[in-house]
């Protein structure tokens, strides 16, 4: 990374403007677009209605597998995964010979434009919901960054701040609650009033849309907390650019009981127990409001298994969408190809894959199943509360355009 004469940053291919006021980017946790659509309809939520009037209002696409951990690091580096690694919560580490999650920076390929705004000398704030991303966002920068889960936690040397429990004046948040969201929020208000940073990233938690629909009353209450805690930010002259790591989807049938394709059974079935090996990329330590089970598995087979033949069968089983090879996969959704197994499935809207029923606890789950990981949770927002201006009308659209809407083409 690098600070060109012309004040500005550049990052894994990209040239971003130095900022001209403070730039807050958001990104929703699992937001739907319907959920903003919902709550402005309802009249709950006059700031985000003000953004899609007033800025700019667009549609865009996540990444595949639409999961967390791949999209909140597109969005800081710019890039698809295949160029900064990360292609999932979890995955199987073959050198290793383990399966684990994909939190720690050791497994970033690429440098983050925070990081490279932050050598330039900017001053960087970056608050998670939750700490898995903690690690992986922070990865190279001089900042503040810290979680809401662990905000009674924080030191100097590696958060950049204390005291941010007695500056928001709220009491830690539970991981399963919109508190902790709420708390994100509070947070950036408080810093961004007191420390006016150059740029802020804040990232929330799905928890209330893993277990609400668009437009239902839980929902909207939440659309307005964070519509309210937008306005304030406005208030203080910054540039809001908000979009999603994914969206949501329920994954049931008409009778709200869970559609689960269970692969690892299946692929038990077809090479022998224990032969094959399905890894379920959405799995992470916050299993309470999915079970695991997302709408994307990447299998790994023995050597001489049939891909064509397995790969035939299973594009006939109830609730798939779209079986690829390795070479397929990685070319169509731009991943990296030796962290993905020999095959990878994506299912259905309405379907969730597992690797076998006694490998998934949904006792925690107090309502329908909703999840995401498929091509059906790809399309997120991306709203500004500046006009954009020479944006090509064919460009294709991802949520990791948000930095370079924001910093080059607001007015």
């Amino acid at each position: 990374m690098s600070t060109a004469p012309s004040r500005s940053v550049s990052a894994n291919g990209r040239s971003y403007r130095w900022m001209q006021r403070p730039l807050v980017v958001v990104c929703v946790d699992g937001c739907e677009p319907d959920y903003i659509n919902q709550a402005i309809q309802a009249g709950v939520a006059p700031y985000l209605e003000k953004m899609c009037a007033k800025g700019a209002s667009l549609l865009g696409e996540c990444v595949i597998p639409s999961f967390t951990n791949p999209n909140n690091i597109s969005i800081v580096t710019g890039v698809p995964p295949a160029a900064h690694g990360i292609c999932g919560n979890y995955f199987y580490d073959r050198e290793a010979d383990e399966e684990v999650m994909m939190n720690d920076a050791k497994y970033l390929r690429a440098d983050t434009l925070l990081a490279g705004f932050s050598n330039a000398g900017a001053k960087i704030v970056v608050i998670t919901a939750k700490d898995k991303l903690r690690t992986l966002l922070g990865k190279g920068m001089k900042a503040v960054c810290f979680s809401a889960e662990k905000a009674d936690q924080l030191t100097p040397e590696t958060n950049g701040i204390t005291g941010v429990l007695e500056l928001v004046g709220k009491p830690l948040p539970k991981v399963y609650s919109a508190d902790l969201s709420e708390f994100v929020f509070a947070a950036g208000v408080k810093i961004m009033a007191r420390d006016r940073p150059d740029v802020m990233y804040l990232s929330t938690t799905d928890y209330v849309q893993h277990k609400h629909a668009p437009g239902t009353p839980a929902a909207n209450v939440f659309y307005r907390m964070m519509s309210g805690y937008l306005a304030q930010l406005d208030e203080m002259g910054v540039t809001i650019a908000l979009t999603a790591d994914h969206g949501m989807n329920a994954k049931t049938d008409a009778a709200g009981a869970p559609q689960i394709l269970f692969l690892q059974d299946w692929f038990d079935a077809q090479v022998g127990a224990g032969a094959a090996r399905v890894i379920l990329p959405v799995t992470d330590p916050y299993v309470a409001h999915h079970g695991s089970l997302g709408s994307f598995a990447t299998a790994y087979l023995p050597a001489g298994a049939d891909l064509a033949g397995l790969s035939a069968k299973l594009r006939k089983l109830r609730g798939v969408e779209v079986v690829l090879s390795r070479s397929e996969a990685a070319a169509r959704f731009e991943l990296p190809p030796d962290r993905i197994g020999d095959l990878v499935v994506v299912s259905e809207r309405l379907y969730v894959i597992g690797t076998s029923p006694s490998r998934h606890d949904l006792s925690g789950l107090d309502a329908p199943l909703r999840s995401h990981g498929g091509l059906s949770e790809q399309l997120v927002p991306l709203l500004f509360n500046r006009p954009l201006s020479d944006v090509d009308p064919e460009r294709r659209l991802r949520n990791f355009d948000v930095f370079d809407l924001a910093l080059n083409h607001t007015a």
